[in-house]
């Protein structure tokens, strides 16, 4: 007769997700951000977020806490590496990089950046279901697990006044934002931001799946939300800043080893 299998199932559900150490060195911090956000670019192209000139995501700097990375203007999504990235002080002056970038991209983040000293990175591009979602000028419904990842943690951007280059206008798009980590910007697409590159990369791309998600399921037919109560209670389990850093790792694993070339 063969021998009984036990599992030891306390055991295994006690166990857990291992937060990433803190860097040794600014230096160490800054490859670590400037990696990710590369690797960022690579997974929103896979995604079809790039669209000609517009799209950008930012990375503040470990040591300069005022100065940030950005993508350099007209690169595909798909070729940049971190070695492309472009290092801007929040007066618009390009330190690192000798390309120009994305104008509406350095007010909008400038702001969020200053406004937002807890902000390490922050996501914008004209994804088409965020663009679709936009233009219903509304907030997401709870109508997934997903999407009550934004529950009360969102809030819509109106009106549209055309590309966002003046100073006051990113500054009030920092102030409609306020603690949350996202915005719809109405007519316009989504944007997102997080403690990490890798929450703010999670926060968009699961973003724009929940905007697909309600845009398929208004067209079936009413929708039926989550109770708020009930809402509330799975945002503070798929919400939170750790798991937006954990739900990038298999992407990160993913795209780094069919696209090494992002690293250089």
């Amino acid at each position: 007769m063969p021998d009984t299998l036990v599992l030891d199932r306390p055991a295994r559900l006690e166990r857990k997700l291992v937060p990433r150490p803190p860097a040794a060195s600014f230096a160490e911090e800054r490859l670590h951000r400037k990696q990710r956000l590369a690797a960022t670019f690579r997974l929103f192209a896979r995604s079809g977020f790039d669209q000609g000139l517009a799209g950008h995501v930012t990375a503040r700097d470990p040591e300069f806490p005022d100065r940030f990375w950005i993508n350099p203007l007209a690169v595909h999504f798909s070729q940049i590496r971190v070695s492309d990235l472009q290092l801007v002080e929040h007066d618009g002056t390009i330190l690192i990089g000798d390309k120009p970038i994305n104008q509406a991209g350095f007010t909008i983040h400038s702001a969020l950046h200053k406004a937002r000293p807890d902000v390490i990175a922050a996501a914008h591009t004209h994804s088409t279901y965020g663009k679709a979602f936009s233009a219903l000028g509304i907030e997401l419904a709870p109508i997934t697990q997903d999407s009550c990842a934004f529950f009360d943690d969102h809030a819509v951007f109106d009106p549209f006044s055309g590309v966002v280059l003046d100073e006051g206008e990113g500054d009030r798009i920092a102030a409609t934002l306020g603690s949350r980590k996202a915005l719809i910007l109405q007519n316009h697409g989504l944007l997102t931001v997080g403690g990490s590159v890798e929450a703010a990369a999670w926060w968009f791309l699961t973003m724009d799946n929940a905007a697909h998600a309600q845009l398929l399921a208004q067209a079936a037919g009413p929708l039926k939300p989550i109770a708020p109560d009930i809402a509330r209670l799975t945002a503070s389990q798929v919400g939170t800043e750790q798991g937006g850093y954990f739900s990038f790792q298999p992407l990160w694993d993913w795209i780094t080893a069919a696209e090494p070339d992002l690293l250089a």
